[in-house]
């Protein structure tokens, strides 16, 4: 049995996170450095057809938030292998790419979690277990500014909408919202 999803808000610190790398290193959130934000994308696997269009939207954007000071970061519950066949089936050579999260990570960052149904559309093995979507605008300083959750793979926040919310933020120093424990 699984802990319930924990809520994280806005204004407060994020879960420490370290992960493997495909292609080899460490994904160590504590040690990452942004200028504006870190932008972390929970993906559903190897396995989802939209996590593919998801990541190769921000592959195509990935100077656009360089520009802008964001690094970004995706990462699923997928195993090593899986990672690295979607780094290389989906063309994804720029894009920081984690793997291995735990269930019980996934739950620390409120993300829903899915057990198989077997074959997807594609013809490929859901994982047993994996977390549905979300979102994650961190500050540099790790606490939360936006987050956005899902309970299905469908209508996620597209990289040109974050890019513009990025903008929209900095040009205002827009104040955070959703934050009242």
């Amino acid at each position: 049995m699984l802990p319930p999803p924990t809520t994280i808000f806005p204004r407060q610190p994020v879960p420490s996170l370290i992960l493997p790398l495909a292609g080899g290193g460490e994904f160590d959130l504590s040690g990452m450095q942004a200028e504006s934000f870190h932008l972390l994308v929970y993906y559903r696997g190897r396995h989802c057809p939209v996590c593919k269009t998801q990541l190769g939207a921000l592959q195509a954007q990935a100077g656009a938030f360089a520009e802008r000071g964001v690094t970004v970061t995706a990462i699923s519950c997928d195993t090593k292998d899986r990672a690295e066949s979607a780094v290389a089936d989906w063309n994804l050579p720029g894009l920081r790419i984690a793997y291995d999260l735990t269930p019980e990570q996934a739950r620390q960052w409120g993300l829903f979690i899915t057990a198989t149904r077997g074959k997807t559309s594609l013809g490929l093995d859901e994982p047993a277990l994996f977390s549905e979507p979300g979102l994650f605008l961190i500050r540099p300083d790790l606490t939360l500014f936006f987050s956005s959750v899902q309970t299905m793979p469908f209508v996620r926040p597209r990289a040109e909408d974050m890019l513009a919310a990025i903008d929209y933020i900095k040009k205002n120093d827009y104040p955070l919202r959703g934050d009242v424990i």
